[in-house]
C-alpha cells in the first residue's frame, strides 16, 4: 500500500500520502497500548491486526490517491485534484478518529447504544461513551494538524490557493469525527447481523472522504 501511495502521489504528494498513513499507524499504536492493563483485565485488548484490517482501513485512502493521480494527469480536471487530496485527508482522519474512539472509549464508564442510549457492556459494537467521542475528535484533529505539518506541497496544488487554510483544517476534523459516528451507527447493525467491523471501517473512511468536500464548501472556505 505504501508503494501504491508513493506511485499514485508522484513526486509531489507521494511522500505526503505515505507519511500521513505512517502517522496514523503511530497514533494507532499509542492508543492501542494506552490502558493496556485495564483492557486486558476487561478482555478487550486486541494487538494483532490481519490483512482484512489493513484493507478495510487503507482501501479508501488508496482510492482517493488514485483519483488524485488521474485528475492531476488529466487535461480535463487538474484543478479538481485538490478535492481528491482533501478526501484522502478526510478518510485518514476518519479511521484515526474511529481508532481513538474504540481504544480509549473502553476506558470510560459503561457505553450507551448510539440510537437507543441503552447501557450495554464494554466492547459492544454501536456503544459510545463521552470519552470515546471526545477521543475521536482528538484523533481527527491530530491528523488534520499532521497533514498541514508534513504537507508543504499542498499549497502548490492547482485550486488549493482558493481555499482558506482554517476552513480546510476544520472540514478535515469534522469529517473525521462524522466518520467515527457513522462507524458506531453501523456497529449497531453489526450486532444484529448486518455487516461486520471491516465493512464498517471501510464505510467510515469513505464517509470521511465524501463529507470533507461539501463541508469545505459549506464552511465558505473560498477566498
Amino acid at each position: 500500500m505504501a508503494l501504491a501511495l508513493l506511485l499514485l502521489g508522484g513526486a509531489g504528494l507521494g511522500l505526503f500520502f505515505v507519511l500521513l498513513m505512517v502517522y496514523f499507524l503511530a497514533l494507532s499504536a499509542i492508543v492501542t497500548w494506552t490502558g493496556i492493563a485495564r483492557k486486558k483485565a476487561l478482555k478487550l485488548y486486541q494487538y494483532d491486526r490481519g490483512v482484512s484490517n489493513v484493507i478495510a482501513n487503507g482501501a479508501c485512502p488508496i482510492i482517493m490517491a488514485a483519483v488524485f493521480f488521474f485528475m492531476e494527469s488529466s487535461a480535463v480536471a487538474p484543478g479538481l485534484a485538490f478535492f481528491a487530496v482533501l478526501g484522502f485527508m478526510g478518510s485518514v482522519a476518519a479511521i484515526t478518529a474511529d481508532k481513538f474512539s474504540s481504544e480509549l472509549g473502553v476506558l470510560d464508564g459503561m457505553p450507551r447504544l448510539i440510537f437507543t442510549l441503552r447501557k450495554v457492556r464494554r466492547g459492544v459494537s454501536g456503544g459510545v461513551t463521552s470519552l470515546g467521542l471526545g477521543a475521536g475528535l482528538l484523533g481527527s484533529a491530530l491528523i488534520a494538524a499532521g497533514a498541514f505539518a508534513v504537507g508543504g506541497q499542498l499549497a502548490s496544488l492547482e485550486g488549493a490557493q482558493a481555499f482558506n487554510v482554517v476552513a480546510v483544517f476544520i472540514s478535515i476534523v469534522i469529517a473525521g469525527f462524522v466518520g467515527t459516528v457513522v462507524d458506531s451507527m453501523l456497529g449497531y447493525y453489526e450486532e444484529r447481523g448486518l455487516g461486520n467491523k471491516f465493512t464498517s471501517n471501510f464505510i467510515c473512511s469513505l464517509c470521511g472522504a465524501a463529507i470533507s468536500i461539501p463541508l469545505l464548501l459549506a464552511l465558505g472556505g473560498m477566498h
